[in-house]
Order: structure tokens, then sequence, then C-alpha cells
């Protein structure tokens, strides 16, 4: 039996609502309205929802039986106080918001007022683009709801191709620091090596490092720190102080716009690397005098 088909309003089209508005969409739903700020959330929505129109918030309540709320984690909170505030929403309304920082306790006000709702976080990058699509098939979903309404997220999250992964109220802001810890300072590490590269006149830096990171990757994922190579974890003391200097200069010398950085990262990754390393209390003891002995420069 197929299951009832809903009116879905979108309340932000940008990297991640116009996606699942448009994955939902290609499940049967129809998307009554899409809520588009600027020009590239326009441009977003008239790609990847056709046809959909653009309205204000009201309209788009009025017109939906499930909200999806794509917005800032900064927005969520105010977004649903003035939506609960305006006496606009029916009871019964479904609505969903895609944060992973939070949980359903920042719709409390939507609740009080007799909305069901629920958190569903894909453990995704967005670009914003179609590509996206088929990147949900098989990406974990992160849920927090209500009992009674699990089964209601779970069957949202298999409509969008996803695997869910239930968690608690609390759970969510350490669960979004892991995920944002390891996909966004992964961007900054390679930016640097890449940076790095372009500096030896390397003109594709990324085809260069691409085979060395997809290994590490998949190691690290399986292994966890036992993936862990490198002078670090070898104890090579000397090779380490010979980075720190080709860092260091790296810095100093660097092109307008370059953020100065990399030494310092370097120095606090290579620390957590030695903390993870089973070395004697020697080789341990060398290379964390030379990481420190060389603290970061402050901002003038």
């Amino acid at each position: 039996m197929t299951p009832p088909r809903l009116g879905i309003g979108v309340i932000g089209a940008g990297r991640v609502g116009a996606v699942l508005g448009s994955a939902l969409r290609a499940e049967g739903h129809a998307v009554t309205g899409a809520y588009a700020v600027s020009d590239a959330s326009r441009e977003r929505a008239a790609e990847l929802l056709p046809g959909v129109p653009l309205l204000d918030v009201p309209a788009i309540i009025e017109r939906s039986e499930m909200l999806l709320l794509a917005v800032p984690d900064d927005q969520l909170g105010p977004l649903a106080a003035g939506i609960a505030a305006s006496g606009l929403v029916p009871g019964g309304q479904l609505v969903v918001h895609t944060s992973g920082r939070y949980g359903t306790e920042v719709l409390a006000p939507l609740a009080e007022v007799g909305s069901a709702t629920l958190a569903l976080h894909p453990a995704m990058t967005f670009t914003g683009t179609s590509t996206d699509l088929a990147r949900l098939v098989g990406c974990p979903m992160a849920v927090t709801a209500a009992p009674d309404l699990l089964p209601i997220a779970a069957a949202l999250v298999v409509e969008l191709g996803g695997e869910t992964v239930v968690l608690a109220e609390g759970d969510r802001p350490l669960y979004h620091a892991a995920l944002a810890h390891a996909a966004n300072h992964l961007v900054v590490l390679v930016d640097q090596s890449r940076e790095a590269l372009r500096r030896l006149g390397i003109e594709d830096p990324g085809a260069t490092l691409r085979p060395l990171l997809e290994a590490a990757l998949e190691e690290s994922l399986r292994r966890g720190a036992s993936a862990l190579t490198g002078p670090v974890v070898r104890g090579d003391a000397g090779t380490v102080a010979g980075h720190l200097e080709a860092l260091d200069d790296l810095d100093a010398t660097g092109a307008p716009g370059e953020a100065g950085d990399v030494a310092e990262t370097y120095r606090h990754l290579a620390l957590a690397a030695l903390r993870r390393a089973r070395l004697p209390q020697d080789a341990r003891d060398r290379i964390r005098e030379l990481l420190e002995d060389h603290p970061p420069t402050e901002d003038a």
C-alpha cells in the first residue's frame, strides 16, 4: 500500500533544503512552495525544484502539510518561535528541521501549538546541486523525535535513500561537533597541503594528493589511529624538525591572501598524533620538545 503523499513546504532553499525537497518530490510528494531569499537560493530552487512557486513563509505554511525547515542553526529557534506566534500553524502539521546541532527542543514552540516535530540531519556535505541526490543513497541520517514519531522519521529517511541513526536530544551537540570537526577541518588541512604544493610549482596539487589521501581516509575510517603513518609515529625527530623549518618558511613568505597558518596547524595535529603513537618515552620526549619549542606567533 502506497503511503499518503504530503504537501511539503521548503523554508530555506539553500544547499540542503532544495536537495531534500527535490529528493522527496521524486518520491511522489508535492512541494507546495519554497522560501528563497538570495539570488543563489532562487537559482538553486529553479534548478532543483522547477515549477515550484517561490512564496513567503505564511503562504507556505498555509499550503503545506509538512514544513521542511532548512535554515542556518542560529536562525532555527527564532524561526520556529515566529511561526508558532503567527497563529498560522494548524494542529497536526508535521515540522522537520535539518540541523545537526539541534534535536526537537528547538521546535518546542511549534509542538506546543499542536505540530508534530522531528529532527533529521544527513551526515553529508552538500553542494546544492543534483550531484547530492546520489550521495543521499546510503547516507546515515540522525533523527531525534518522540517515540511515537520515530516511525515517521524513519519513513522519511527511507524515502531519501538514507540509513536511520536515532540520537537522543542531549547527544546532538557532540554528534554535530564530531562531523563538523572531521569534514570542515579536513577541508582546511587539504587546502593547506595544496597551498604548499602550489608553492613548489605543482600545477594540480589535488591530483598529487588524491591517491595518498584516499588511501589514508579509507584506512582511518576502518582502523582509526592504527592507520597512522609518518615521521611522528616512527619517532623520526630529524624529519619532524625539517618539516617545521620548511613550513615556518612557507608561512613567513606567504603570498597575499594566504592564511599563514600551516606550521601552526602541523604542530597541533602532530602533537595529537604523538598522543596516539606507541613510542618509547625518549623518542616521544624528543618530538614533543620540537613541536612545543616553536609556539605559534600571536596575531599582531
